[in-house]
């Protein structure tokens, strides 16, 4: 029943090596996939373009966040400034003439080398001072993105994306913008799940553990730390620019400001590190949660028929929210995605719990 792993009998290693193992688990993949495609005609145009699709793209960049932070243990708090590095050059890209596809890789490229650059200085520091070189990285490439006019056109100007040409052929549609961007999160979460089962992703959760044991076993800490910047910048460079072709259609600094690593960097640790679906759930949480919660408040205060002033009823949802992340770690410091690993992993002996013991 459910998760049960009757008839796996562990055999032979490509079998036990498998991706998904339990039959379950290849049904409920299957499940959210047929949803994800068919969700043009299943949700409402409103939620497709304004919850769905943002939640896609951001759960891609959270991935490529927790890469850096859950599997290589790095700190990172600039990683919105990354994402606009690949936004600002997929759109210049494009205004010049370049295709889509080839703008959006360098838009990747861009951010990569600019992460590699910091990097070489950053990783020379651990822990604290770390974070606080990253934290570098966003305030200097705000400065510099705001104050070169040939990047953004000047202070709080506003760089119009053109038209996303996907193969020549313009996409307008809501459904095929939608379809952008599903297709960069499955390709980013189908990375992410191969990542752990690869030498790299060993090498890396070696070096997250202890840089100096990994190193004594011959694995080298600063290469495979680069490594991880590098790919997690890329990841973020390229979502950063199919949010604005996708969401947004223009690019502004302030949709990549510090306030906005913060939040990535909730998403990574509310979902949880290096958690594959704790990603998706922490972009959840931290981007559709607040408007639901501001909704239920409301309607809630006018079905008592509360009499409570405009400015209370805008801070009651921001203290409930607050509420909520506390009590998620709390209850589970590991984030969401270790309290769905518990229940699956209470489901695999159900209803036999004393098999664990």
């Amino acid at each position: 029943m459910l998760f049960r792993q009757a008839g796996i009998f562990h055999t032979d290693y490509a079998a036990d090596r498998a991706m998904f193992p339990i039959p379950l688990d290849r049904w409920m993949v299957g499940v959210l996939l047929a949803l994800g495609l068919a969700a043009p005609w299943v949700f409402s145009s409103l939620a497709l373009t304004s919850y769905v699709m943002p939640w896609l793209i951001w759960a891609a960049a959270a991935l490529g966040l927790n890469l850096i932070l859950g599997w290589a243990g790095q700190f990172h708090f600039g990683y919105a400034a990354i994402m606009g590095i690949g936004a600002y050059t997929a759109v210049h890209g494009v205004r010049a003439g370049i295709p889509w596809e080839i703008a959006v890789v360098l838009g990747g490229l861009m951010a990569t080398v600019v992460g590699i650059v910091f990097a070489f200085a950053a990783l020379r520091v651990k822990g604290l001072y770390l974070a606080l070189s990253t934290l570098a990285l966003q305030f200097v490439m705000d400065w510099v993105i705001s104050h070169v006019p040939a990047i953004s056109g000047g202070v709080s100007a506003t760089l119009q994306a053109p038209t996303l040409r996907l193969l020549g052929q313009q996409v307008t549609s809501e459904a095929g913008l939608y379809y952008v961007a599903l297709g960069w999160c499955l390709f980013v979460t189908v990375f992410m799940l191969n990542l752990r089962r690869t030498a790299l992703g060993r090498a890396l959760v070696a070096v997250r553990e202890k840089d100096f044991a990994a190193a004594v076993i011959g694995v080298q800490s600063f290469y495979y730390k680069l490594v991880a910047f590098a790919t997690s910048s890329f990841i973020g460079g390229v979502s950063g620019a199919i949010l604005v072709f996708t969401f947004y259609h223009a690019v502004t600094p302030e949709q990549f400001s510090v306030n906005v690593s913060i939040e990535l960097l909730a998403m990574v640790i509310v979902g949880g590190l290096a958690s594959i679906i704790g990603s998706y759930f922490g972009a959840a949480f931290i981007l559709l949660l607040p408007g639901q919660i501001n909704q239920l408040v409301a309607w809630t205060a006018k079905l008592m028929g509360a009499d409570i002033g405009v400015e209370t009823l805008a801070h009651i949802p921001q203290m409930v929210y607050g509420a909520l992340i506390i009590g998620v770690l709390l209850v589970e410091p590991m984030g969401l995605g270790k309290l769905y690993a518990n229940v699956r992993n209470y489901l695999l002996v159900w209803p036999f719990g004393y098999a664990r013991k």
